[in-house]
């Protein structure tokens, strides 16, 4: 695993964490080690950059917006007046489609 600031930072201080090149994406089975590194470097991102929030994206296929086809990581300070917007807006969903949805996945037969 390869830790690095990103050159083109989502926001001050931004690193990501790569697998170098050994996995397509999450779906293909993350390290568990990065889950560490990750929560690891949230906690010092908030006490020495003094970010607001964090967060964690994981790109897995270019229509999800890999760009690069190797397991990472943006870990991403948040602080209160940047200029990062969400990518949709959360609305609530369709109840039956959700349900039918979570049966798909569980293998239900229904």
């Amino acid at each position: 695993m390869a830790s690095k600031c990103h050159e083109r930072p989502a926001s001050p201080g931004g690193p990501l964490f790569s697998s170098n090149g050994l996995l397509l994406g999450y779906a293909y089975g993350a390290p568990s080690h990065f889950n560490l590194a990750a929560q690891r470097l949230t906690k010092r991102m908030k006490e020495v950059l003094g970010a607001d929030g964090i967060n964690l994206i994981n790109a897995c296929g270019a229509v999800a917006w890999q760009t690069v086809f190797h397991f990472h990581i943006h870990v991403v300070p948040r602080y209160e007046d940047d200029p990062l917007k969400l990518p949709w807006i959360p609305e609530p969903g369709d109840s039956d489609e959700i349900a039918a949805t979570a049966a798909k996945l569980r293998g239900d037969n229904g």
